[in-house]
């Protein structure tokens, strides 16, 4: 039966230490949190459980992965068996030897494993060296259901992909949640900052309207260095928007932080009666959208 009263979600921003069992304890304390706020559905920042190592290669990182299910999934499946939520609990999953992927678990309120999903697009840009430890997401774009509806579970840069938001949204998501891990480099942030978290933020509007979702994106805070580089200036500013793009509820930039908001699956009706983007698809005319680049003319 498809639900349709409202139900809180809630965002945890955090910021990590470089003590693995601190981060997944602190987890542990504002999910419960944000279920006693009223969240029905909790989800925290990509890669929580540590500083992010991806600012340099380095082979001793490996050892921060985790199977699935692992320390990070069973402390979290306890909050959710506990509140009676649902959990979404971004992970370093190693697969198997020299195989890791950037993960999300869905945990239900059973405490039990919904489903899983791995990042598919891998970044490779200074500060952000993805490629040499996660391999490319093989389970596709996948909803994953819950007591209040079916939810999409991207990551970070996964978030300016439009087919990504489609995809998931066409498997029934209702919303799309965006844990993420992205920040300034110092040097740029005077000139280029603000432009920057705009677009981050503009991009994600455009897949709740386009999409006729709600998109949550849930961001690490704090400044985070590597030996020889300046770090990343984490950007917090975890927000939710409607399936119009108009922002419910935001967080700081600086700092821990809960965001909860609500979900009316109402909205989502009215929008897409009125912008009824799903119906009007020409889907005959999206041959080309498998290719990489349309060479011929």
């Amino acid at each position: 039966m498809e639900h349709r009263d409202p139900f809180g979600i809630g965002l945890v921003q955090t910021e990590p230490s470089s003590d693995r069992e601190e981060n997944i304890a602190r987890a542990v304390h504002l999910a419960a949190e944000a279920a006693k706020g009223g969240a029905k559905v909790i989800c925290l920042p990509e890669l929580f459980g540590s500083r992010y190592f991806c600012q340099r290669e380095d082979a001793r990182s490996f050892d921060l992965a985790e199977r699935i299910p692992g320390p990070s999934t069973e402390a979290l499946s306890k909050v959710a068996r506990e509140r009676r939520v649902t959990v979404i609990v971004p992970v370093f999953e190693r697969r198997a030897a020299g195989l890791f992927h950037n993960s999300c678990a869905v945990i239900g309120p059973d405490g039990e494993i919904v489903g899983v999903y791995r990042k598919m697009h891998i970044p490779d840009d200074p500060g952000y060296y993805e490629k040499y430890y996660f391999t490319p997401g093989d389970l596709g774009y996948r909803s994953f259901p819950t007591p209040f509806g079916r939810v999409g579970t991207l990551i970070c840069w996964d978030q300016w992909y439009p087919e990504a938001a489609r995809l998931s949204a066409l498997d029934g998501a209702s919303v799309l949640f965006y844990p993420s891990a992205i920040g300034w480099h110092p040097s740029e942030k005077a000139e280029r900052g603000e432009e920057q978290r705009d677009a981050w933020i503009t991009v994600q509007r455009g897949h709740a309207i386009s999409n006729g979702v709600y998109v949550a994106a849930v961001n690490r805070a704090g400044l985070e260095s590597a030996p020889g580089s300046e770090g990343i200036e984490f950007w917090g500013s975890t927000f939710l928007v409607d399936p119009f793009g108009v922002v419910v509820a935001r967080a700081q930039t600086l700092g821990e932080e809960i965001v909860v908001g609500e979900i009316d699956p109402a909205r989502i009706e009215e929008v897409r009666r009125s912008w009824p983007f799903l119906r009007d698809r020409r889907i005959d005319s999206y041959r080309d959208i498998d290719r990489r680049f349309i060479d011929e003319r």
